[in-house]
């Protein structure tokens, strides 16, 4: 049977990528190498919206998060930190190991972020000194409107924007330099179309100029370091060098498609989702979704672990389960980086399967029919507009 990702990390790795990273390895400190940096470097800043430098670190998105707090900040620090999931806890968790300051805003899963709340606690703090966002919540698939609250931090505030792009970037629409963004990290193994392995990280020139004055102790994560080889286009420690060749064809792909045209792609395929989930009868986790994860409750009476056998084991397709209290409630499917109009029929269509199997009833069809009829409409749109 073959087996098809659908989790928003690792997410499907095309196989032309897979090639170039299985082609003899080379080594990192010569010209052969520091010409694909640089050419990655300059897509890197394609991708994010910036003329300021993206470095490549060899570590997860955790890896480049846990960077951009030790090279930014030192002990006692204040930082604000939105906490609506995971991964939003995790800006906390790392805000308390290093500074030891961090006011946290605590708003329920599945809710995106409330900018006149923030404005409120930024006037009550001026010495906040950090604020730390999420994109794209990927533990409850919510989106946040990263603008708005860029917008909202430089009307109240000179601290530093620090945002987890992590499943954002390649599927939402952002721009680092525009939007005021001082630090934004994303991962390989999202919308890049990668293995995990690689951080990269977006800063801005303010954001460099704090990382120089900091003296807080820092090794192998070091932005300053990143920094100084970036110029050279070179690594401060061995990287990932078969990663790093994957990435400049990936990047490349990007570049080929255009990422206007990627952020649309998104979109389109989000929207199919949640309607080929709502028309099943499931109802959608987040009240912000984002484009590139769709969460959903699982259907009353049914349990998770004989649907996802089901869906997994009798179908082939792997989805992502829910985390802490919503384990075994809710579930999370990717259509992140390297998925097609196509892959949204598959996906609704195997999680049809897997619900008859598991005696849900319902009308076989219903999904995949509003599936097919959300992509068409889209794609009438897009013809009419091009007319």
């Amino acid at each position: 049977m073959k087996k098809r990702l659908f989790t928003p990390g690792p997410t499907p790795v095309p196989e032309q990528i897979m090639l170039r990273m299985a082609e003899p390895i080379i080594h990192h400190r010569n010209p052969e190498f520091m010409e694909i940096l640089e050419r990655v470097h300059e897509n890197l800043q394609y991708l994010f919206r910036t003329s300021e430098p993206v470095v490549v670190l060899s570590a997860s998105g955790t890896g480049g998060m846990e960077a951009a707090i030790t090279s930014c900040f030192g002990k006692d620090d204040k930082l604000l930190s939105i906490n609506g999931g995971k991964f939003g806890e995790r800006w906390s968790r790392l805000g308390e190991t290093f500074t030891g300051n961090v006011l946290e805003i605590t708003i329920p899963w599945g809710t995106a972020p409330d900018s006149d709340e923030l404005a409120r606690l930024l006037k009550q703090h001026p010495d906040i000194k950090g604020v730390c966002l999420t994109h794209s919540e990927t533990s409850t698939g919510t989106a946040s409107d990263i603008q708005t609250l860029c917008q909202t931090v430089r009307s109240n505030s000179d601290a530093l924007i620090l945002v987890d792009g992590i499943t954002a970037i390649g599927a939402h629409e952002f721009h680092f330099d525009e939007w005021g963004v001082d630090i934004c990290i994303t991962g390989s193994q999202k919308g890049l179309m990668m293995p995990p392995g690689l951080a990269l990280v977006a800063i801005s020139r303010r954001a460099q100029d704090a990382i120089e004055k900091n003296t807080a102790p820092q090794f192998y994560l070091s932005l300053k370091k990143a920094l100084a080889s970036h110029k050279g286009n070179d690594t401060p420690f061995t990287p990932a060098v078969s990663l790093v060749i994957g990435l400049d064809n990936a990047l490349s792909m990007i570049r080929e498609e255009g990422i206007e045209q990627i952020w649309d792609r998104h979109a389109r395929l989000a929207a199919a989702c949640r309607t080929g989930c709502e028309a099943l009868g499931m109802r959608l986790f987040s009240s912000s979704p984002s484009n590139a994860v769709t969460s959903v409750w699982l259907p009353e009476g049914e349990e998770w672990e004989a649907f996802n056998t089901a869906l997994k084991t009798d179908n082939g397709i792997t989805v992502a389960a829910g985390q802490d209290e919503f384990k075994g409630r809710i579930f999370r499917i990717s259509h992140l980086g390297y998925y097609d109009e196509l892959d949204m029929l598959t996906v609704i269509g195997g999680i049809e399967r897997a619900l008859y199997q598991t005696g849900y009833e319902f009308t076989v069809g219903t999904g995949v029919t509003a599936v097919q009829k959300t992509l068409l409409q889209e794609e009438m749109k897009g013809a009419a507009l091009q007319d």
